[in-house]
Order: C-alpha cells, then structure tokens, then sequence
C-alpha cells in the first residue's frame, strides 16, 4: 500500500507547453532552430502550443479540480538567460515566479526540473555539450534558479532523461540539436552532462538559502523476465544494467548514466567495452558527478522481454503476436513498471520517485463533448499496481508523476500524440478533461485505495 504522505503528481516540460509571446524576452533554444529547419511533423513547432504561459492560472486551477497535489515542470534554461549565461531575463524570473505561487495557491507542491531539453542556442553556437565548459555553464544556470526560486521552491531535479539528450539530439540526431557526432564525441557529451549534474547540485545547494531536496531524472527501458523464474530475473537484471546494444544505439543504458551519479564510478563493464571511446575521466570528475542527492528520479513506459538461454548468457524474446501497443507504438508493459522499480531500488537504495509515466491514446472528442479514453485509465491503472506490488516489496517509491496533465507538443512528433488527462484542441486552446482525469482524481482521493485488488495486466 502506498504510505501516507505519498506524492500524486503529474509532469511537464516548458517546451511543450509553454509557448512564446513577442514581448517573453527569451532567447532561441536548440528546439526553435529544429523546428525552423523543418525537422518537425508537418512543419508544426510550439511557438504556442499549449500556451500555458499566459493560461497557467486556468490550468492550474483545472489541476486543483482534479486534485492533483505535485507538479513537476521545466523551466527553459533560454527563457531565463537568453544567452545562456550572464544577463537574466527578468521577464522570466517574474513569469516562472508567479506560476509557482499560483500552483501554491492551488495546493500544488512544485517539483523544478532545471533541464528538459531546453539549451540556449547561444551556447549551442559554441559546441553545447561538447564544449567543457558547459559544466560551468549549467552551473551558473543553477545558480540563478537557487537564487530566484528556493525561497518557494523545497524540489529541485537537475537534468531529464540524459540518454535522449546525448542519444537523440547528438547520435541519431532526430531531436534537436540534430547533431549526428561521432561515437567518441558522445562519450565526451555525455561525461560533461554528467559533470554539469554535479555542479548543479553544488551550486544548487550552495546558493538556496536553505536545504532543498535534489534528485535527478534519467529514463530507460526496462528488460523485465520473461518468467518470475530465478535465472530468467537474474537475466533481465544483467541486460537492465548491462551493456548489450550496438554502439550506434549505445546511449539507451541504465548504468552509465546513473551509476556514477548514485554509487560515484563508471560501471566496470562499459568501460571495458568502451575503453577506445573514452574521454579522459579523472578522480576530480567523479567526485564532481558523485553529489550527495536526496532522491533519484526515473522516466518508466515500457520494457523489453528477456530471459536465461540455455548457454546461461541473456537473450531477447519477441513479442506474441498482437501484443498491447500505445498510440506511440510503444509495448504496454506493466510488469516491466514492477520490475524495473524493483531493480533499481535494489542497486541504488535510494528514495524514488517515479518522475515520469503514462500512455499516448488516439483521443478524440465524442458526440458529447468529453474525451472517453478507457485504453489510458486501464494502462495506469496496471502500472500503478505493479509500482504498489513493489511498494509492498520494500521498494521506498516516494511519489508518481503521470506524464502529463495537457496534450502537447511531443517533440519531433509534432501534435500527432496525445499523452495528456486533459484534451487541448490546439486550434481554439479549449481543454477538455477526458475519463482518466476524473478517474486519477479519485486514485489521489483514496491514495490508490480505489484500485482494484485484482485485474493487473501483466505483460
């Protein structure tokens, strides 16, 4: 069962719903030049997207309403400092001031992620996250959001979901900043992400005021057995925080990009695989990245079959044929949500809060104006109880963020998917709660004692 005090929230991030105003005075990030050069579905961009920048109050009283008691949101790194470093945009600081006493007003508790994607193309200019000086870079950011926000703000995540960042936006180059690099410059990347995660937490805690509490979000999917037997467990454990994709698809690892962040070294077994791609990494760097942190956060959807071969060594299983897919395409798979709290819990022995969750449906406005979605609610209502099954395990999960309380701009999806509790119809910004809103209200009300005891989807 879930303890008392646990967090009900939902997530999102700046770029996907904010929108922009000719007088916001921000600056561009990585996102705006993407969208201009045409890499968007359509041709489509978030010039306004959701508009929440001059809707929050609306919005956020629509969250009090559906009793939503957390909110995790991105601020825009360019927003705030439209150079990305030195002068402040007071507009910003303002604008993200205000929506955060509005979310109090409502009974909201702030959640502040620092980084959603969000880089200034100014510092893009100057090699972004292949340029080392990032790490100060990001540190100064830190600071400013310390100084501007801690008196209003207790929570406070550095960076979301590095592997898409590194992955993404430099590897395969399907998300800004659309960068194809080499396989050594992303090791170089993803070392000085990491970096600059340390300093922000220093400069974070040094400039606050007072304590806060620091966490930080990475993502993965989760390889779950394909039996609750032993050795098939043991398997999916090894591939979860192992090192089995082909380099050209190397980013999406569990262990790279929290082992040294949460235990304070680089996992035994990439370094050896990687060795040749390596940066030079000091004890300096890693006493940097290995902050002290008060919880770790984690982006869970979906998860991949594994079980022991007959030679003992890991494989992969396919899928049967029909299995459940979301509207994203991605496989339904509450067991692999149970599994993989299960396992990070147990390697990191951290508080946890599961800082992101939730399914893309083909939504639509029925005959009589309300979004019916039964395929959302059934999939959270299965993963919710895989997360209470580990909960009841020993896993210390803190809070859930549902991803994500609009419909919006899905990166380079365009408006194609719609992830929300909330329909938005993007022509007219009408939102319209659909069944899942109402449904998750009374989770939050009964703090998941309306769920069924029985029923979980176990794929």
């Amino acid at each position: 069962m879930f303890r008392d005090d646990f967090v009900w929230g939902v997530a999102s991030s700046a770029y996907q719903i904010e929108g922009t105003d000719p007088d916001d005075g921000r600056g561009k990030c990585v996102w705006d030049v993407f969208t201009e050069e045409g890499h968007i579905h359509e041709n489509q961009n978030a010039y306004t997207a959701c508009d929440h920048m001059h809707r929050y109050r609306e919005d956020y009283a629509l969250m009090r309403q559906f009793g939503i008691k957390a909110y995790r949101f991105s601020m825009n790194w360019a927003r705030i400092l439209p150079e990305g470093t030195g002068r402040v945009n007071q507009k910003a600081v303002d604008m993200y001031r205000d929506m955060i006493m509005a979310m109090k007003e409502n009974g909201i508790t702030p959640y502040i992620t620092m980084f959603h994607w969000e880089l200034p193309q100014a510092l893009q200019v100057k090699g972004g996250w292949l340029n080392p000086e990032i790490v100060d870079w990001f540190g100064e950011y830190a600071k400013v959001v310390a100084e501007n926000f801690a008196d209003l703000c207790d929570y406070f995540i550095t960076i979301n979901e590095p592997q898409c960042v590194v992955g993404l936006g430099h590897l395969s180059g399907v998300h800004a900043p659309g960068v194809k690099h080499s396989i050594t410059d992303t090791f170089q990347i993803a070392h000085n992400l990491l970096k600059a995660h340390g300093q922000a937490v220093i400069n974070l805690r040094k400039y606050a005021g007072k304590p806060i509490k620091v966490g930080y979000a990475p993502t993965g999917g989760v390889a779950y057995p394909y039996t609750d037997a032993p050795e098939d467990i043991e398997a999916a454990k090894k591939v979860y925080f192992g090192f089995y994709n082909p380099m050209d698809n190397w980013t999406w690892n569990v262990a790279w990009f929290s082992d040294p962040v949460f235990l304070g070294h680089y996992p035994e077994e990439g370094l050896k695989k990687f060795e040749k791609y390596l940066p030079v990494i000091t004890d300096e760097d890693m006493e940097l990245i290995h902050q002290p942190l008060d919880f770790m956060g984690q982006n869970i959807y979906n998860g991949y079959y594994v079980r022991a071969g007959k030679d003992g060594e890991p494989e992969l299983v396919d899928r049967e044929p029909g299995f459940p897919r979301t509207a994203m395409g991605w496989s339904v798979t509450p067991r692999a949500f149970y599994y993989g709290i299960r396992f990070l819990y147990e390697r990191y022995k951290l508080p946890l809060y599961i800082t992101e969750n939730g399914m893309s449906c083909h939504d639509l406005v029925s005959s009589d104006h309300k979004v019916h979605d039964p395929n959302r609610i059934t999939f959270l209502e299965s993963y919710i109880k895989g997360m209470e099954k580990a909960i009841d395990e020993g896993a210390d999960v803190r809070g859930y963020f549902e991803w994500t309380f609009l419909d919006n701009f899905e990166w380079a999806d365009g408006y194609t998917q719609r992830f929300g509790l909330v329909y938005v119809d993007f022509a007219t910004q009408e939102r319209i709660p659909k069944d899942s809103a109402c449904w998750y209200r009374e989770v939050i009300e009964t703090n998941g004692k309306s769920l069924p005891e029985t029923g979980v989807l176990w794929c």
